[in-house]
Parts: C-alpha cells; sequence; structure tokens
C-alpha cells in the first residue's frame, strides 16, 4: 500500500490497531504515525511478532 494513502487513513486505522492491540499506548501509535517500519518495530517489542507477521497486520488495518 502507497504510504500517503496509509498516513491519509492513519487516524482511522489507529483507533482499530489499539482496539485490537491493547498494548499499543495512544504515544506508540504517534510514534508509528503510519509508517510500517515502526509499526513492525513496535509489534517486535511488544508481542515478539515477526516482521513479515506484523506487515501482515498493518495491511489489514488499512484494507
Amino acid at each position: 500500500m502507497n504510504n500517503d494513502i496509509i498516513k491519509g487513513k492513519w487516524k482511522q486505522a489507529s483507533g482499530s490497531l489499539k482496539a485490537r492491540w491493547g498494548k499499543l499506548t495512544d504515544d506508540d501509535l504517534q510514534e508509528i504515525d503510519g509508517k510500517l517500519e515502526k509499526f513492525q518495530g513496535k509489534m517486535q517489542e511488544k508481542y515478539g511478532m515477526a516482521k513479515d507477521e506484523a506487515k501482515k497486520e498493518f495491511d489489514k488495518s488499512h484494507s
């Protein structure tokens, strides 16, 4: 997905991400700011998730 599209939908997506992934704080979501690499890092840190798995989850939240 295009980064511009992701950023445009970030506010919408961040609410659903927070609901689904309760360990993500508002500060985490603000830091991620629609960036895949930062999301992957937070998911690895908080959930022990692999990068490819985190990318799939990120893509789901934006579809």
